[in-house]
């Protein structure tokens, strides 16, 4: 498992730079426009970007052939451009820069997002995947933590400063998973060989092929469960401070309690998933946090708010960390990336989706109606769980019991 910690770091960059991103950013938007369903929808434009790169490169990545591997590529051109413009959104001029810089630091992100995520499946056997998605996830709840707690700290400080340190995160993370995983040495082949050799380039995977009844379901769950964590992180700091009365650097700090109690469970729910099986756990929490979204939607006093949203971040971890296994283990191992890109689709509909439809209902009504729109989602998304045939057993694959 020492390379599975070793390749968080590439999940560590990204959940730090994306919590950043949607903290802060809705500040500086919010100097240029007044409406909240716009704000909204400048926040996700980049996500139609995403919608397209994302599963075109995860498909991609599983027919490159170098000799540094499969996915490694595209970390070393994706992750120093990230870098770059992450930094300079702060030193934007006026709307059009902040929007020019918001998309290509984004579309950078698209480049090598769904082929880091897909390095886990590569080099980690099926029977110890949700194990090491609690892993690489809590070192991405650190980042997120880092992000809302220093990040406010550094925000109040200088608007500027938060990017520019997430930016040089960034770059030492790319560092440190380039010199320490290689893939034709640490990957696995059906979960049994070691690769030692790209001697030809694979055949093309259809993404047609890929959608069975239980993945068509899967992916429906996972959008709708995704348009309510989306809706919800990205509006939560203008609903603090316009609903809830607190301060900017306030609001993003509350954050800091789902994103604690993310990182505390990470490890455990990938265990539970494991023992107990990735369906149950996702059940579980998907009803666990549509009672949270629910009570949130009542919650006037900061101590309540707090800890409703640090047993939400409990439910989360057991959505989260299993999701991803549970789509990679209903296909075949020569499938990986594909269905990493069809997962990061799905996600990328529901971030395209939610803050805009959830900013129409606040300007339409008031911030009071955020959770409640976020809890009818996930109910949505426990109706097609329930929908879902039992999984589909690919050939050509190892497979454990936990599924």
């Amino acid at each position: 498992m020492k390379k599975v910690w070793l390749l968080g770091f590439g999940f560590f960059s990204i959940s730090i730079t994306w919590s950043l991103y949607n903290a802060f950013v809705p500040f500086f938007l919010e100097k240029y426009v007044h409406s909240v369903a716009l704000i909204s929808f400048m926040m996700t434009i980049d996500n139609y970007f995403a919608l397209f790169l994302q599963p075109w490169i995860g498909n991609r990545s599983d027919r490159t052939s170098t000799r540094y591997g499969r996915r490694m590529p595209y970390l070393m051109i994706g992750m120093p451009l990230a870098a770059v413009l992450t930094m300079l959104i702060p030193f934007h001029t006026g709307l059009f820069t902040l929007l020019l810089f918001m998309m290509l630091m984004n579309l950078a992100m698209s480049l090598y997002r769904s082929p880091t995520v897909a390095l886990m499946p590569d080099i980690t056997p099926d029977a110890q995947r949700t194990k090491a998605n609690g892993y690489i996830n809590f070192l991405g709840g650190i980042g997120s933590i880092l992000a809302f707690g220093v990040g406010s700290i550094l925000y109040g400080a200088s608007p500027a400063l938060p990017f520019i340190v997430a930016g040089l995160i960034t770059l030492l993370c790319l560092f440190i998973v380039s010199r320490y995983i290689k893939e034709n040495r640490d990957g696995v082949n059906q979960g049994k060989e070691a690769i030692t050799e790209v001697t030809a380039k694979p055949s093309r995977i259809s993404f047609r092929g890929q959608l069975d009844r239980t993945t068509v379901w899967l992916l429906a769950a996972i959008f709708f469960w995704f348009v309510a964590y989306q809706g919800v992180e990205t509006l939560f700091t203008l609903y603090g401070k316009h609903h809830l009365g607190l301060s900017e650097e306030a609001a993003s700090f509350s954050l800091t309690f789902f994103s604690l109690a993310f990182v505390l469970f990470a490890i455990p729910s990938g265990w539970l998933g494991g023992r107990f099986g990735k369906k149950k756990m996702i059940i579980i929490g998907v009803c666990g946090l549509m009672a949270v979204f629910s009570l949130v939607g009542f919650a006037k006093d900061l101590l309540i708010l707090r800890s409703l949203l640090l047993l939400g971040g409990l439910f989360w971890a057991c959505i989260n960390i299993n999701s991803y296994p549970y789509v990679v283990a209903t296909g075949t191992e020569e499938s990986i990336g594909t269905r990493t890109g069809m997962y990061y689709l799905v996600s990328s509909l529901a971030a395209i989706t939610s803050p805009p439809l959830l900013g129409l209902l606040i300007d339409q009504f008031d911030y009071s109606i955020l959770f409640f729109g976020a809890a009818i989602s996930m109910a949505i998304a426990l109706l097609c769980l329930f929908l879902m045939k039992g999984r589909k057993k690919p050939v050509n694959s190892f497979h454990s019991p936990g599924a």
